[in-house]
């Protein structure tokens, strides 16, 4: 028989010792001096979303699009609003070579802000230039603060599914629209946890 080598290194845990103080402290900040990367940062912090999906979702967003989601069979409209619930989800599409996005979840005030800022193009290094300047939480971390509070309001399938973590996932058809009626169902308590944990005072 053949034998494979092993991998020469080992692989290290490390941790991201990431405060939710300093969360609020970079969130209120561009709230007050720089509403379109606070925007971005809401974005990322209430979808998991990573900056490059946040800042094209900002440049692209077409919400009275019909769609189909490939693979699944499923016809929607682009942008899906629950009123009475409190968010929205949009689909973003992007599949292929690159890292996936589907769905973006958001809660109906960072719509209001969407709807202020959309078709807009940003510079990704001009953003992150802004955030060092200023002594910020850098972009990086805020899926890392989404997915920790994620699941913390819901089960961790549903919140793979909602940051598009299908590489841990395993979806067949009617798995897909499950897992997209449970985060549905699910979300609106992690908007309620940012409201308590994030966007408070």
């Amino acid at each position: 028989m053949e034998v494979v080598p092993s991998r020469s290194y080992k692989l290290d845990v490390r941790p991201y010792p990431i405060s939710l103080d300093d969360v609020k402290r970079t969130l209120a900040y561009l709230r007050e001096s720089h509403e379109l990367y606070y925007l971005i940062y809401r974005l990322m912090l209430e979808g998991g979303l990573r900056l490059s999906h946040a800042l094209l979702l900002v440049k692209s967003f077409s919400p009275g699009e019909l769609v189909e989601v490939p693979g699944v069979d499923l016809e929607t409209a682009r942008l899906v609003c629950f009123e009475e619930r409190g968010f929205c989800r949009y689909y973003l599409g992007v599949r292929g070579h690159v890292k996936p996005c589907e769905w973006a979840y958001f809660s109906l005030e960072t719509l209001r802000l969407l709807g202020r800022h959309a078709g807009r193009r940003m510079s990704r290094s001009t953003l992150e230039e802004y955030i060092k300047n200023h002594g910020l939480l850098l972009p990086k971390h805020m899926r890392k603060v989404a997915w920790r509070l994620m699941i913390k309001a819901m089960p961790r399938e549903v919140a793979r599914f909602i940051q598009s973590r299908f590489g841990e996932l395993k979806i067949s058809e009617a798995r897909y629209e499950d897992l997209l009626g449970e985060a549905d169902e699910h979300y609106p308590r992690y908007l309620s946890l940012l409201a308590t944990s994030i966007y408070s005072g």
